[in-house]
């Protein structure tokens, strides 16, 4: 079953209309469907902001062989593992820029990773 989502932008100077095909077997309506696409991309344009607002994704200029993909990973682990760590009370780009002057804080943030891992099969600050 595929569907067909359509919607319109709508700018200063003009309007656009983007038109976006999904495939999926999901045996549902229009409605169930559009709003496992909003949730979709909620989660998604999230990530992507925290990212940037983060550490600068989109002002990083490598751009050859897997280095992109390779930083994209570790800023990705590094995030979660941000996350996870609950002592201090400040912004995520304040507690990446805290860690690597102070070893006891990344210490801090390295201990709540691995604690919060209990199952071996599973990689820790997915």
């Amino acid at each position: 079953m595929s569907w067909l989502w359509r919607y319109d932008i709508f700018g200063i100077k003009q309007t656009t209309r983007e038109v976006h095909f999904y495939l999926t077997s999901l045996n549902c309506d229009a409605r169930n469907v559009g709003q496992v696409i909003r949730f979709h991309w909620g989660v998604e344009n999230g990530l992507h902001w925290t990212l940037d607002v983060t550490y600068s994704e989109e002002a990083c200029g490598v751009r050859t062989s897997h280095a992109p993909h390779n930083l994209a990973l570790l800023r990705r682990i590094a995030l979660n593992a941000l996350n996870l760590e609950q002592s201090l009370k400040r912004s995520n780009r304040q507690k990446s820029n805290r860690a690597p002057m102070d070893h006891n804080y990344i210490l801090t943030v390295l201990t709540a990773c691995s604690s919060q891992h209990d199952d071996t099969s599973q990689p820790a600050c997915q």
